[in-house]
């Protein structure tokens, strides 16, 4: 339960911060442009909080907080005073409206480029992409990739963690060929893989375990180092250093197969035998039931294992000063823009299914899960969805901003505005398709629950 509240707290400061900066980006120009702006909301429907600010503008939160919006004076919705109309926004000149539609979009990619730029600035530690295992009969097998070899390029990316490397291959699915360059003993190595039967499956599994490669990470010893007071374990007797001998009868030899095992087992009592001060004991215990980011019902008894550190020479810190850190940032962000457009363009080839697409559960479990990390991957997550949010916004489709723009460049080219008839009809087709993704976006959500 707590994890679910956790999520929900965290999804509202996102979502939250990201609707602001995308409609302060309309307010702000159209307050330049000399629009009148009667009312900027936080959310959609009712009306839950209100303040008039000395600007004459209303300044409101409302009860359906999945969008928001900035309600200009425009004499196409509503009778204008005649002392008003040049402050309508439909009286402005076609650059300064496409201005003011596109600056919300323009907005979303500042503040990913600020926030990644405060993310380098506090550091992100990492580890490089140093493969562990390779799975037999698999692309990576075919391709001879051997454990210990480190990825420093995906194409002409290069590569500095795993996440670098999940995102560089976004960009090969339903491609036929990936080229990855390797570090193996000091020395590099350029590897051909064959993708043509690549199955991906990227909102279960990172891109590259689907290629059958596995991240090195230090041994797991058996020696706990952690069990926390208010956990089953801590209940039944057992204390940190206890060393994990077997479970449930069989011998203890992997850590993720016992996670495995505990989550399978909630409310359901589990024998651990363990070792302490050369004596063996034992102990029963009754793993708590506990909600997932998934939101199934699964075991956890409130215990971790001990971990070999991570070699220096794995080891990343991605920190910049401060003017050093606007280079990555404006990188990083680009990066997201090609990868969000080439997703896009994936979907409508049939190269990624629809089936990838996520909805509000699936970023809620994402801010959660980051916001528990920290601040800094709290960032990253917002940068990411605030460029998501930017894209979307500018697509072609009347009921969104980049609708709005494709009418304002026919008007450009035609020299008069769009027929109002033509406009209603587009509305409706963009809105039914808005929803149609929306709803394939929260099935989607739903059925990986």
């Amino acid at each position: 339960m707590f994890q679910f509240f956790w999520s929900l707290g965290a999804f509202l400061v996102a979502l939250g911060i990201l609707i602001a900066v995308h409609e302060y980006g309309h307010f702000w120009v159209a307050r330049r442009c000399g629009v009148k702006v009667e009312r900027f909301s936080i959310g959609f429907g009712k009306v839950l909080l209100r303040r008039i600010g000395k600007d004459g503008t209303e300044y409101s939160l409302s009860a359906i907080p999945l969008g928001g919006y900035v309600k200009m004076l425009d004499s196409r919705v509503e009778e204008v005073p005649d002392h008003l109309k040049a402050q309508a926004f439909d009286a402005k000149t076609v650059w300064q409206r496409i201005a003011i539609v596109a600056a919300g979009p323009l907005a979303n990619f500042a503040f990913a480029i600020f926030a990644f730029y405060v993310m380098f600035l506090m550091g992100v530690p990492t580890v490089r992409p140093v493969v562990g295992e390779v799975a037999p009969s698999t692309i990576a097998a075919e391709a001879a990739i051997s454990p210990k070899s480190i990825i420093t390029r995906v194409g002409q990316r290069e590569t500095v963690d795993w996440e670098a490397v999940n995102l560089a291959m976004v960009e090969y699915i339903g491609n036929e060929q990936m080229t990855l360059t390797l570090e193996e003993d000091g020395r590099p190595r350029t590897v051909n893989l064959n993708i043509s039967d690549w199955k991906v499956q990227p909102d279960k599994e990172p891109l590259f375990v689907s290629l059958g490669v596995m991240p090195w990470r230090p041994q797991v010893s058996n020696v706990l180092g952690l069990v926390t007071e208010e956990g089953a374990a801590y209940e039944a007797g057992i204390r940190v250093g206890d060393k994990l001998m077997a479970v449930n009868g069989e011998p203890y030899h992997d850590w993720e197969l016992l996670v495995a095992e505990v989550e399978a087992h909630p409310g359901k009592a589990m024998s651990f035998t363990i070792q302490r001060d050369f004596n063996s004991m034992t102990l029963t215990v009754v793993p708590d039931e506990v909600t997932s980011e998934e939101g199934r019902l699964v075991g956890k008894v409130g215990i971790s294992p001990t971990m070999e550190p991570w070699p220096k020479e794995y080891q990343v810190d991605l920190s910049y000063g401060l003017l050093s850190a606007v280079g990555p940032s404006l990188d990083r962000t680009w990066q997201l823009v090609e990868l969000t457009l080439k997703t896009i363009g994936k979907l409508f080839t049939g190269d990624l299914a629809v089936s990838n697409l996520s909805g509000p559960i699936s970023i809620a479990q994402g801010a959660g899960s980051t916001a528990g990390f920290g601040l800094v991957y709290f960032l990253g997550f917002l940068a990411l969805i605030s460029v998501n949010l930017g894209i979307i916004n500018l697509l072609p489709l009347p009921v969104l901003d980049g609708g709005h723009l494709l009418y304002f460049a026919v008007e450009l080219v035609t020299g008069k505005p769009v027929p109002e008839r033509i406009q209603d009809v587009g509305y409706r087709i963009g809105s039914a398709l808005v929803l149609m993704l929306m709803i394939i976006a929260i099935v989607n959500d739903v059925a990986r629950l």
